[in-house]
């Protein structure tokens, strides 16, 4: 399966890029899990960073963020199989719940739900 892993990037960082960058950092911390119990890992970062960087993007929540970030997770999911969404308050990640749920998608809260993943 392709799955998003959805969880705290910009919450709680008040924009300060080295708290957003351990975010991040602990979202990419079950992709390896995931990517050996044979799934393809997704984080929505990884898609539109680069992107917002390139339409100009300076500061989070600033025109090409409110172009780029959401849209691009909303996108994936279109694409993705399931969701592991990580703990910690997100607006964000629990939108990309929503439209999972509302989608039909699996969205596992730990990373053991995920098929495959405990038996590794």
């Amino acid at each position: 399966m392709m799955i998003l892993v959805a969880g705290p990037y910009r919450s709680g960082t008040n924009d300060d890029p080295a708290l957003m960058a351990k975010n991040l950092h602990r979202l990419e911390a079950v992709t390896l899990s995931l990517f050996r119990a044979g799934h393809l890992p997704m984080i929505g970062e990884w898609v539109a960073l680069p992107l917002w960087h390139l339409a100009g993007g300076k500061t989070p929540g600033d025109a090409a963020w409110q172009e780029i970030l959401y849209p691009v997770a909303h996108h994936l999911l279109d694409r993705c199989d399931a969701i592991l969404r990580l703990p910690g308050e997100s607006k964000g990640a629990d939108e990309d719940v929503r439209l999972a749920t509302e989608r039909g998608l699996p969205v596992y809260n730990r990373l053991d739900d995920v098929p495959g993943v405990s038996r590794i």
